[in-house]
């Protein structure tokens, strides 16, 4: 890692295996910042609809004269502009980035065209049992007024003004906060571009959103969304997490894979290959920079909801009361590691890898600590985690489907 003069921060994995290059240019321009609901979604959508010297066209035929692929992606704590290339063709394209980086133009009848696709797209998502529950499960989990746990909202959304996207832009999307990530065939020349292209000095004022944690509201324990007709019902049932930097994050990583992050989990054998209610039902951490969670979903046969929820808290109270079986245990250990290892094939993997203990702000040991709890951690331990963690009424329910 290395600091540029304007503060930026640029991280390079060289890797000559094969000719091309991702750069990946991130700032704290996510949900978290939104000064009013959607503005950073709409910002990141626009960023590549023109800049002072460029169209929109202009923008996508250069990208694709050369083969190469630029995006920009709104998450919940940042946005990340990403650039896949050949190797020999990056010094070209790096101009292209720097110029959207800095000048973009966000002409308003491109907006409003966004606007509208991105309302008729969510239009047609809330149609999905699957987005209603996730939707009001994140809204019950963080409340209303959380940056995580706000909801879509057409009016709003309509509303927002070119100028506030503008000066969004200008105040998120500064290069003095960004963090580069660059890896592929990097050559010194590549480096030394990007190091003079983005050092440029940005006048970004302070962030609209404070960065401290922003206080949750839940809603219900208990809430269902009605979806007519409906004849598939969907469940997202789940509880704030510790975050990445708990002392027990590694050991809490076993325990849900255990519960249902595999093909072989008891939620997996319970309800899906016993009881047949299912194709398929998860259970995952989401770890972000503010706020982490770990939520179980499926959908199900609407008649056949409150048996799946019963099951999962049968899971859940099995992992409270009972020692996972060591070979079990052993199975779960070997699904873990082989999978870890599998996400570290290509140089784009590994550099994601690096850029969640960036920006998670973790130890630079943390994945070679990972393999080592995984590998150490036993049943009793797991199990006084379960009882801490795993009760069923710590966690918030929501369904999705037709009238309850």
């Amino acid at each position: 890692m290395s600091q540029l003069p304007n503060g930026a921060r640029l991280h390079v994995l060289p890797h000559e295996a094969q000719p091309v290059v991702r750069l990946q240019v991130v700032v704290p321009a996510g949900r978290w910042y939104d000064p009013a609901p959607g503005t950073s979604l709409l910002t990141a959508r626009a960023l590549l609809e023109g800049t002072r010297t460029r169209s929109a066209r202009q923008i996508a035929e250069e990208v694709a004269f050369y083969g190469a692929s630029l995006d920009c992606e709104q998450g919940f704590d940042r946005a990340t502009l990403t650039l896949y290339c050949l190797s020999r063709h990056l010094s070209k394209l790096l101009p292209l980035v720097q110029d959207v980086l800095l000048h973009a133009t966000f002409p308003a009848e491109e907006l409003e065209q966004i606007k509208t696709r991105t309302i008729q797209n969510i239009r047609v998502e809330r149609q999905k049992t699957s987005y209603q529950a996730s939707e009001r499960f994140a809204r019950n989990l963080y409340g209303p007024q959380h940056p995580y746990g706000s909801v879509f909202d057409e009016t709003t959304f309509r509303d927002i003004h070119s100028d506030a996207v503008t000066q969004f832009y200008r105040q998120a999307y500064g290069l003095s906060q960004a963090e580069i990530f660059a890896c592929g065939a990097l050559e010194d020349e590549h480096l030394r571009l990007i190091s003079d292209l983005f050092s440029v000095s940005t006048a970004a004022s302070a962030l609209l959103a404070d960065k401290s944690a922003a206080p949750t509201a839940p809603g219900p324990i208990t809430d269902h969304v009605t979806v007519p007709d409906s004849l598939q019902a969907s469940i997202r049932i789940g509880r704030l997490w510790p975050d990445a930097q708990h002392p027990n994050t590694h050991q809490l990583q076993v325990l849900v894979k255990v519960l249902g992050g595999y093909f072989g989990s008891r939620l997996m054998k319970n309800i899906r290959e016993d009881k047949g209610l299912t194709y398929g039902i998860y259970a995952s951490i989401a770890q972000r920079e503010h706020a982490s969670s770990c939520v179980i979903g499926s959908d199900v046969n609407a008649a056949n909801a409150p048996i799946a929820i019963q099951e999962i808290h049968h899971e859940l109270l099995r992992l409270q009361n009972a020692l996972i079986p060591e070979d079990e245990l052993e199975t779960v250990k070997s699904y873990i590691q082989g999978k870890f290892l599998n996400e570290l094939g290509t140089v784009f993997e590994q550099a994601d890898k690096y850029r969640s203990i960036v920006l998670l702000n973790l130890p630079l040991d943390f994945y070679s600590r990972f393999l080592s709890e995984v590998e150490a951690v036993q049943p009793s331990q797991l199990q006084e985690l379960a009882q801490h963690y795993l009760s069923p009424s710590d966690f918030v329910h929501v369904t999705a489907g037709p009238a309850a």
